[in-house]
């Protein structure tokens, strides 16, 4: 009989692409991982791994083998699940990977709530851009992703997932309280305005970038940052103008004028797992903890005397 845990290291290079990035994901040495490799393909008697170039890529038959695996798996994930249901209460870990607006957000409410109904659940967080963490969530690196898509701009999709919708979150344009820049009020008048937007390599920077090309002009992207709160400093200091989303506000008055957008976009937030995993009492008792917190999300408010547009 074939030994799981080789057929999962055969799985893990498949996904990860190397013997030296799968080593250090298991936290095991290039050279057992390769060991262990070669044993396999000695136990199945044909070559699983062949050389192009600098990289190893599957034969076919690695293919064959790797398909089982997954099947494999997820069975294996399944009868953990259902012995977790045979419990009286939710008990486990549940690693999280979510974007920092959520984070911010979300996290300190859920993970408040979840220690008052449920004790016996951990919570480990990551901080991950949604098209990475689903990746991560797609091959066990992650249990439970928070993730988001901008309007035209679906997140990647893993077929194998399961997706619930969270909420959906109104995107505005922002621009100071004070100085030449607080005249802005429309996207349209910010044409020759300095911006702050994410990395060019990321679904909300292509979405920004399309709203000012729509409205007829090459936004001016003058700070380039991923950190959304950086962004809104930049705001509040003068200098900068942006569209953000309204769940940064969440909890904290906005020092800055908040401007509705022609036809009211909204980014859709979600969370996914896969289906193995679904009813794990853990994986069930975060999840509508989040669902919970994000109903009792409100709309932000600004400083007093500065309505939002």
């Amino acid at each position: 009989m074939l030994d799981v845990r080789r057929l999962t290291l055969l799985r893990e290079l498949h996904h990860r692409g190397t013997i030296v990035e799968v080593a250090a994901a298991l936290h095991q040495s290039p050279s057992s991982v390769s060991q262990q490799l070669t044993i396999l393909e000695r136990e199945v008697g044909v070559p699983l791994l062949r050389r192009t170039g600098r990289r190893l890529t599957l034969t076919p038959q690695a293919e064959i083998l790797v398909g089982h695996t997954e099947a494999i798996v997820a069975r294996l994930e399944l009868a953990e699940t259902e012995l977790e249901e045979s419990l009286d209460a939710a008990v486990g870990t549940v690693r999280i990977g979510i974007f920092q607006s959520a984070a911010l957000a979300l996290m300190p409410r859920m993970l408040v709530s979840l220690r008052d109904t449920h004790p016996f659940v951990r919570v480990e967080m990551q901080q991950r851009e949604p098209a990475a963490a689903l990746g991560a969530t797609s091959i066990g690196d992650v249990d439970l992703v928070v993730a988001e898509q901008y309007p035209g701009h679906a997140a990647p999709w893993h077929a194998e997932l399961d997706r619930v919708p969270l909420f959906a979150d109104r995107i505005r344009l922002v621009t100071p309280r004070v100085g030449p820049l607080a005249e802005i009020t429309a996207v349209e008048e910010a044409a020759t305005a300095p911006w702050t937007m994410e990395p060019d390599d990321v679904a909300s920077r292509h979405w920004a970038e399309q709203r000012c090309r729509v409205a007829g002009f090459e936004p001016d992207v003058r700070y380039e940052t991923p950190d959304l709160q950086a962004q809104i400093d930049l705001v509040e200091a003068g200098i900068a103008v942006a569209l953000i989303p309204d769940l940064m506000w969440l909890g904290r008055e906005a020092d800055v004028r908040l401007h509705g957008l022609e036809g009211d976009p909204r980014r859709q937030v979600f969370t996914a797992t896969r289906p193995s995993v679904t009813q794990s009492p853990a994986i069930v008792a975060c999840r509508e903890t989040l669902i919970s917190v994000a109903a009792s999300l409100e709309e932000p408010s600004t400083t007093p005397g500065v309505p939002a547009a």
